[in-house]
């Protein structure tokens, strides 16, 4: 059984900063060139299945964590402790 032909494709003209840019994420992700625009490919179009289970037991635990009405205050000293 032979095996289907990968797909590929060729970009023109592709912005030199742009090129730079890729090439600086790839060497620190330790990835080539390819791979790297493959992952941001992916990324870009939403590739990564959401486990929907896994999502909704995380927001049911955050749940538990606050109870009632969150005050303006609470809000704001949270985003702060979240800075430091």
């Amino acid at each position: 059984m032979r095996a289907l032909p990968v797909p590929s494709i060729t970009i023109k003209n592709l912005p030199p900063d742009l090129h730079r840019r890729l090439r600086l994420r790839a060497e620190r992700s330790g990835r080539s060139l390819n791979r790297e625009i493959i992952a941001c490919l992916l990324e870009a179009a939403g590739a990564e299945r959401v486990d929907a289970r896994a999502l909704l037991a995380e927001a049911r635990s955050l749940r538990r964590l606050v109870r009632g009405p969150v005050s303006d205050a609470e809000v704001t000293a949270a985003k702060r402790e979240g800075r430091r």
